[in-house]
């Protein structure tokens, strides 16, 4: 792609609030100059804005006060002007009913602060798995020049020799709890080695591959997304970052400028290649709903990611995890092994000004085992599987790297949990009727219906199941699950139950068939029997009358479009609005 940079010197946004000497002028100049500020700070350079999602609620992004020194001395070194703000941090770790209740929220109030301030150009400082969108989305409204600094993963975990991925062996070993392997005393034990270092999830969970979905599509520095937190590197590329920010905006290279349908699609094939995330489906969506002129569906998920290769061997598909994965040379490694496969649009641009291909064509891949050559990975169609059917009719994901091959067609009997408290009620109960060969069910666990669309879709099994030595079961849910979980789990099930999807009517004692192949996801009743249940069906879901919550209900869209607030799709520019005073 060609992009002619701006002419410089020119007038930027910022100078609306800090140019010339009207009283306004000096309004604004003079309360910024209670700071320590000099007056030829003011004098038109590059005002940076760099927005933090840092929060002693947040734990994976607890180090980013320390990282956004390092980014405010690579904006100072530039010659640019940086700021720093705190702005609305969603943590997964936290925040209920669930963080994605709010990421359309963070996206709101850092869009607001992004435009009504003055800010030239932005740097993204973030980490946590909604905070990553969230800022990325509201980047793409506003469309001001912007750059990703991720916080980086946290080091290996380890438990009695054994890597602990986070997230993923939290499951696990609850699983073994219940099915008499492991006693409670040594989870708790194992719970001291999980997190031991500042950083997000150490696996290909959520945080990993949001980190990669920024670097793939051209939004962060090459390489920027497996830096461990604790690596001096990482502190170098936020210093970097900070240097690179200052260039852009003085060039005007603006996110709609980076992120278009070929960067997307990109980002796509990148996530099949890393086993990345179902989270990436919906989040992708949300962000390219917000960039002009990119039309991006569900369809180019399958389209784009079906026959791409998983060839990182990272949990939760794998075996390693994050810090080897860096170790091997991480994200450009991937993007490499793309481009000579003939699966990425080289000419696609990046936050460097220049081509992704520039960026990664030279690297070397230091462990072949942790980042596999094509033709000898994790499985040969690693891209999410997008389902339709009856039971579907806009669509539903599933991880295939994740997934239980012997299950990827099947054909079950249906046990139905009507919400995530009928679930957990019953789920323990040595007489509900329930075996390896049924499909479990889960309802009113979506955008509207939790509310917030709820990472449970990866339902624990029946302990009496467990106790059999099985450990995997095909689920159905219109819910999500955490990028770090695994199994055969058939998730934002489209349209939800809370909005009236078929979803809502299945009733346990239904057959069901899964057939990922054909990419088929069938409730085996007439066409006239869905019908007449759809036509007597009544909500069941939590609702709210009033607040945020009601606000969000009310204009939630699908999991299968992003589950974007419909009045903030599309982008808003950054226009300076009229003075305060």
């Amino acid at each position: 792609m060609t992009f002619t940079p701006a002419p410089w010197p020119r007038k930027l946004r910022s100078q609306e609030w800090y140019g010339g000497n009207s009283r306004d002028t000096i309004y604004h100049r003079g309360w910024l100059k209670n700071q320590g500020y000099p007056h030829d700070l003011f004098d038109g350079r590059p005002i940076i804005g760099i927005m933090n999602t840092w929060s002693d609620l947040t734990p994976c992004n607890g180090h980013l006060r320390e990282l956004a020194e390092k980014v405010k001395a690579g904006i100072w070194e530039a010659g640019g002007f940086p700021v720093e703000g705190p702005v609305f941090s969603a943590s997964e770790n936290t925040f209920r009913p669930t963080a994605m209740m709010f990421r359309n929220l963070a996206a709101l109030s850092i869009e607001e602060q992004l435009r009504g301030q003055p800010i030239d150009g932005a740097v993204l400082m973030v980490g946590c798995d909604k905070t990553t969108p969230s800022l990325l989305m509201a980047a793409a409204s506003c469309d001001v020049p912007s750059i990703v600094v991720t916080g980086g993963p946290m080091l290996n975990g380890y438990f009695r020799g054994e890597r602990v991925g986070s997230g993923t062996h939290l499951w696990k070993f609850s699983e073994a709890v219940k099915a008499g392997k492991m006693t409670q005393e040594e989870f708790l034990e194992a719970e001291a080695g999980m997190s031991r270092s500042t950083g997000t999830c150490n696996t290909m969970g959520t945080a990993s591959t949001m980190a990669s979905m920024a670097e793939a599509p051209g939004m962060a520095l090459s390489g920027n997304a497996a830096i461990p937190a604790e690596d001096s590197r990482r502190r170098v590329m936020a210093q970097m970052s900070g240097r690179r920010i200052v260039q852009m905006v003085k060039d005007d290279l603006k996110p709609s400028d980076i992120m278009t349908k070929q960067a997307f699609e990109n980002a796509i094939r990148t996530n099949g290649a890393i086993g990345g995330s179902t989270n990436a489906v919906i989040h992708l969506l949300a962000i390219a709903g917000r960039v002009p002129g990119v039309d991006l569906t569900l369809d180019d998920w399958d389209r784009c990611g079906r026959d791409v290769e998983t060839i990182v061997n990272l949990m939760p598909s794998g075996e390693y995890l994050m810090e080897e994965f860096f170790y091997a040379g991480g994200l450009p490694v991937v993007l490499k092994r793309l481009g000579e496969a003939g699966l990425l649009h080289k000419d696609a641009l990046t936050v460097s000004g220049e081509t992704i291909w520039d960026e990664v064509s030279g690297v070397l891949n230091h462990n072949e085992d942790v980042i596999r050559p094509v033709g000898k990975g994790l499985t040969p169609q690693g891209g999410i599987a997008v389902l339709k059917g009856n039971l579907a009719p806009n669509g539903a994901v599933l991880k295939p790297s994740a997934a239980s091959p012997h299950l990827m067609q099947h054909r079950g009997r249906a046990v139905v949990f009507e919400d995530i408290d009928d679930y957990k009620a019953r789920i323990n109960d040595p007489d509900l009727d329930i075996d390896e060969t049924c499909v479990m069910v889960l309802k009113n666990c979506g955008p509207k219906g939790y509310p917030g669309m709820s990472e449970v879709g990866n339902m624990g099994l029946p302990p009496k199941v467990l106790q059999k030595g099985i450990t995997d079961m095909v689920r159905i849910s219109d819910a999500r699950m955490s990028g770090t979980a695994y199994g055969t789990v058939v998730l934002h099930t489209s349209p939800e139950a809370a909005a009236g999807g078929p979803l809502a009517v299945v009733r346990s004692g239904d057959m069901i068939e899964l057939d990922v192949a054909a990419r088929r996801i069938h409730l085996d009743i007439s066409d006239e029997e869905l019908s007449a249940r759809l036509a007597a069906w009544q909500p069941n879901h939590d609702r709210f009358e009033s607040g945020y919550g009601w606000l969000h209900q009310q204009h939630v869209q699908g999991a299968d479009t992003g589950a974007d607030l419909d009045f903030l799709k599309g982008c808003r520019g950054n226009a300076v609005g009229k003075d305060a005073h």
